[in-house]
């Protein structure tokens, strides 16, 4: 996973509250498990007039010109801004992916449903926590402002305005040290491999009746990298 320290970008504004899972990346995309090929249908419901199938390009699609990622000036957008309990609905890890993979590395909410959250932390998204009265703020700052862009600093925990403003979040320290580090919960425990490996020995040698080779394969598994 990429480490996460600091980005600018362009912010794209999502006026929508409760933006479920399914609008994010509909149901019918979810045809792999691969962390690839889900951006082209990221909100497809919205950005298409048509309905989507999997196969089918972008440019055989009919375009909702009126949808805000859509616009011109949002094409490059890096951060979205959006709207209270962004990412409810079901599980499904593919909206991260599919967010990431359109562009996105930053999405601003007044709040977020719990297991999207966490899927953000174990793929290098960075979602951020701003009260309802900020957020407001900066949706007008969006539309008042061509080009609107904001400068997040993980490190630092803060979100800075070209005008000078600065916000700070709060954002628990293991899940802002794994993404400033680019680890994944795969990652966090291969990085303790060396402290696994000498509990685990220390273990066996204190039981030395345990020290079976089925009780040794978890650790024979860590040093092939499994």
């Amino acid at each position: 996973m990429k480490a996460f320290e600091k980005t600018e970008g362009i912010v794209a504004p999502l006026d929508r509250v409760n933006v479920d899972t399914d609008q994010i990346i509909p149901k019918q995309f979810l045809k792999s498990v691969k962390r690839t090929g889900f951006g082209d249908n990221l909100f497809d419901g919205w950005r298409y007039m048509d309905e989507g199938e999997v196969g089918v390009t972008p440019n055989e699609r009919r375009v909702n010109h009126e949808f805000v990622l859509n616009r011109p000036r949002f094409q490059d957008a890096k951060i979205l801004l959006a709207r209270r309990n962004f990412g409810c609905g079901s599980s499904r890890e593919h909206a991260v992916w599919a967010l990431m993979e359109f562009g996105f590395e930053v999405v601003i909410a007044p709040s977020f449903a719990d297991i999207f959250f966490n899927n953000c932390f174990k793929n290098g998204l960075l979602p951020i926590v701003l009260n309802e009265e900020i957020v407001g703020e900066l949706f007008e700052a969006v539309e008042a402002e061509e080009n609107f862009a904001l400068r997040v600093d993980l490190a630092a925990q803060t979100v800075a305005t070209p005008s000078g403003q600065v916000f700070g979040f709060d954002m628990d320290g293991l899940a802002r040290d794994k993404l400033l580090r680019g680890l994944d919960d795969i990652g966090l425990t291969l990085d303790a491999v060396d402290r696994i490996r000498a509990f685990e020995q220390e273990y066996f040698e204190r039981r030395a009746w345990l020290g079976t080779a089925r009780e040794r394969v978890v650790l024979d598994e860590l040093d092939e990298g499994v």
